[in-house]
């Protein structure tokens, strides 16, 4: 990396272009920088009162941004930074992730000197993360420095979340600055309202259906609407299913909540979303994926969203309205408490010729018939340990008013989504349009950053603590408390069926390795259990710990569980 002694200190020269970029962070609330292995933003952040954050990795530096940015509903935001060229381009995995579920991130890689840029093989960051990311500019000229950041920093705020990414040359951060501080004006927290009529249209397609659903996803989230959700189910007796991204939009112990529509789900969702002759999609997109239950093909489908362009994108779309979830929310009650739209719900009842009562009834015995048959999968006694009694403990000694849990990819997240009960917004981090293991751990710390005051807790599995398990040592030398658990059942759980020639011969699928011994050795405090009566102690020591600041990691080892509530096989049991 080109530094010239002269041009490394800013006593003599005056302030640097990084600098004045630390300057700019700070005033934005910027509390932290986080990345690998070396940016001057580091140096320059520090002097601004901006704690830096190292990582083990790019990718698990960007996994702590969008972490954070999810925790923070997008309110605030933590940079990302790296080296030029391999720095930048180790991070790209992360920043496809993010982009996937629309994570609000800043990225500011370091880029080839100038005069180096258009040298074979070098590749610019904002040439190569330009189908990644919503807006990915290059700063070659210290005088732009202002108008660049001003257009990232109002993307980043913008309705079309994701990504924002301004690569910075580094001969230019390491330039003089002019002398002049960056204050940017951009429009900040804008937010619209939805055509009347268009709300019209939502009252009285709902106030028409005999069976209406509603599906809400993370849109819910980043507006803080699930007050107005959950007025707006209430008063029309509509159940409530939220996508991956969206778990915790609406209380899961609600007596109108069908569970998490994701791959695997309580098979209320099907049955409700089968019989519904409208569904009403709350800040989703209606992406068609693999974690998320296909919409029926008689159902009548509209859409409340504040981006047009997430209008229709997976299915055809009859009704719905363009603005900010929340408010739009608000018009829809105001809409049915007044004369057009009063007596909504009893229209509803007398078309459908059922008691309103009747919905929640149906809830309620499905999620009943749904756990009995889970039980004994839930409380087993098995050892090594049944996955699900690991979910269930948990989700008995934590406090889920003040816990963020989330998943990893995989098995963990099949068996952990339908499951675990997310009750209070961002109780959950649901993630998964791209499923890179070891993602998990990244997004904890940033949930643990953003929101200090909760207990924020990673399930992964063991193929996935190969894949980012140094990254521990981050959380223990950043002072990052979060409690980890690894489900060790020693192989690739469910892979198998895909590769059964290379099992039977060679074992292909078998994995090994002393997670808990691993962290231990990077300063987290460890245990390892196999037992369920040692189960639920071995958690409050954990919890304790990190209570009192320091990092745990439970190790469980479990026994291989091909049993998953997939709605084609009924429970799999």
């Amino acid at each position: 990396m080109s530094e010239p002694a002269a041009e490394a200190t800013t006593t003599k020269r005056g302030l640097l272009v990084a600098d004045r970029i630390a300057e700019l962070l700070a005033s934005e609330g910027v509390e932290f920088i986080v990345g690998f292995p070396e940016n001057r933003l580091f140096d320059a952040g520090a002097a601004a009162g901006i704690r830096p954050i190292i990582a083990r990795t790019e990718r698990v530096a960007v996994n702590i941004a969008d972490g954070f940015a999810r925790a923070a509903n997008g309110r605030r935001f933590i940079p990302c930074v790296m080296q030029y060229g391999p720095g930048a381009e180790a991070a790209y995995a992360a920043v496809a992730q993010a982009f996937g579920d629309r994570s609000p991130i800043l990225l500011i890689p370091g880029e080839f000197d100038r005069d180096s840029q258009d040298r074979v093989p070098s590749a610019r960051a904002a040439d190569v993360y330009g189908p990644i990311t919503v807006s990915a500019a290059l700063l070659n000229d210290a005088r732009q420095g202002p108008a660049v950041f001003r257009r990232a920093l109002s993307a980043l705020r913008s309705v079309r979340t994701g990504p924002v990414l301004v690569a910075v040359a580094n001969d230019v951060l390491y330039e003089r600055s002019d002398g002049r501080a960056w204050e940017l004006d951009y429009p900040r927290g804008l937010r619209a309202q939805a055509d009347p009529e268009n709300v019209r249209d939502v009252s009285a397609a709902l106030a028409a259906a005999s069976s209406a659903v509603i599906v809400a996803g993370q849109g819910v989230l980043y507006a803080d609407a699930t007050a107005e959700l959950v007025r707006l189910a209430e008063t029309l007796d509509v159940p409530v299913a939220t996508t991956l991204n969206g778990k915790s939009a609406f209380p899961e112990d609600h007596p109108l909540s069908l569970g998490t529509a994701a791959r695997t789900r309580p098979p209320a969702v099907d049955d409700f979303l089968e019989r519904a002759d409208v569904i009403l999609g709350i800040g989703t997109s209606f992406t068609r994926s693999l974690y998320i239950a296909a919409m029926p093909a008689g159902a009548r489908l509209g859409q409340i969203v504040d981006d047009p362009r997430d209008l229709a994108t997976g299915y055809d779309v009859a009704f719905g309205c363009v603005g900010d979830v929340k408010l739009v929310l608000s018009q829809l009650l105001d809409e049915i408490a007044s004369g057009s739209g009063s007596g909504l719900g009893s229209q509803r009842s007398e078309a459908s010729g059922t008691d309103p009562s009747a919905v929640r009834e149906r809830i309620s015995r499905a999620r009943g018939e749904f756990l009995d048959a889970w039980m004994p999968h839930l409380t087993s006694d098995a050892s090594p340990l049944s996955p699900y009694r690991v979910v269930w403990e948990l989700m008995q000694v934590v406090d889920r008013r003040r816990t963020v849990v989330t998943h990893d990819a995989g098995h963990p997240r099949d068996q952990i989504v339908p499951f675990y009960e997310a009750i209070v917004p961002r109780g959950y981090l649901g993630w998964g349009k791209s499923t890179q293991l070891g993602t998990g751990l990244g997004l904890t710390m940033g949930a643990r950053l953003a929101r200090p005051d909760w207990l924020a807790v990673n399930i992964m599995g063991d193929a996935a603590f190969g894949m980012v398990g140094m990254d521990v040592e981050t959380a223990v030398r950043c002072r990052i408390p979060i409690l980890t658990i690894v489900l060790n059942n020693g192989l690739m759980g469910g892979y198998t069926e895909y590769m059964p020639n290379a099992v039977s011969a060679y074992g292909a699928n078998l994995l090994g390795g002393d997670y808990a011994g691993v962290a231990a050795a990077l300063g987290a405090y460890a245990e390892r259990v196999d037992r369920p009566e040692d189960l639920r102690p071995a958690l409050e020591r954990c919890i304790r710990c990190v209570d009192d600041g320091r990092p745990a990691v439970l190790e469980a080892i479990t026994h291989e569980e091909p049993r998953l509530a997939l709605p084609s096989i009924g429970d799999s049991s």
